[in-house]
């Protein structure tokens, strides 16, 4: 009776007009403009549509990208998982605070967080100037663009696996730890089992994060080509060009690793709604 009453009265359409109205919604923000990409780039022959995409230039921005971008996501997976840990498993003061610092590269716009990464890791800075005397150079060199981006990377793989924690069974850690397993036996047995899923997808997420970050970036990279040039700042240098085709392709190429790691995120997720029902 309930299930008839929903059906005629509710407010919400049926499948066919809430399926038609999604995809006419996604056609009109995601399909149609990607399409256009795809078409500009079209318009460039095959050669020259490899020439743009393999250029020396082009490909040292690719190394940049993937190689900080995969690293921010590394370094991240284990300090978020730390920050994470600390945050369900611990109360201290100050936590409320600590916790919404976590969200703070969600809300804080990309370039606001480029100047103040620059201004502090810069050779006058007040972290730089401490790291020049160890001949540790931050700002305008790589390791300022993985810098940026562990920073904006951060808070995906938090929000992934502290929920996760904050659900766990504590009872099933103290069972173990009765039956005379170690702190790493239940770690490795019970723990890191549970929340592997979740550090999966937020370090898939951070990842893809970093591919497309410009903002944060662009300040504290100096955008020297050969060596500190990420690929979002190489599309924007050739629609400044007005190279609008060869802007076109790069974005297509990026486009195509973005939708790998889009559909890794969605494996993954369905695997630990799995891997959780199992449990």
């Amino acid at each position: 009776m309930r299930s008839n009453w929903f059906r005629r009265y509710s407010i919400l359409p049926g499948f066919w007009g809430a399926f038609g109205l999604s995809t006419l919604y996604l056609s009109l923000v995601v399909l149609v403009p990607l399409s256009a990409i795809f078409l500009k780039s079209a318009s460039m022959t095959w050669p020259r549509f490899w020439g743009a995409v393999t250029s020396p230039a082009v490909m040292a921005s690719y190394r940049l990208s993937f190689g900080a971008s995969l690293g921010a996501a590394l370094v991240n997976a284990v300090f978020g998982f730390l920050v994470a840990w600390v945050l369900a498993r611990y109360s201290f003061p100050g936590k409320k605070l600590v916790d919404a610092l976590v969200d703070l590269p969600f809300a804080l716009p990309t370039a606001v967080a480029g100047i103040a990464l620059t201004t502090l890791y810069s050779e006058n800075g007040w972290v730089g100037r401490r790291l020049s005397v160890w001949g540790i150079h931050v700002a305008f060199t790589p390791l300022g663009v993985l810098v940026a981006l562990i920073f904006i990377g951060l808070p995906f793989v938090v929000r992934s696996v502290q929920p996760v924690l904050e659900d766990a069974d504590r009872e099933i850690e103290e069972a173990a730890a009765s039956l005379g397993a170690g702190r790493w036996q239940v770690f490795s047995r019970v723990i890191f089992p549970l929340v592997r899923p979740a550090l999966l997808t937020g370090f898939a997420m951070a990842f893809a994060r970093a591919l497309g970050e410009y903002g944060s970036v662009v300040f504290i990279s100096g955008n020297m080509p050969m060596r500190t040039e990420i690929t979002p700042v190489l599309i924007v240098a050739k629609l400044e060009q007005y190279d609008y085709a060869g802007a076109a392709a790069l974005a297509v190429v990026m486009l195509a690793a973005s939708f790998v790691l889009l559909l890794a995120i969605n494996l993954l997720g369905s695997y630990s709604r799995k891997y959780m029902e199992a449990r």
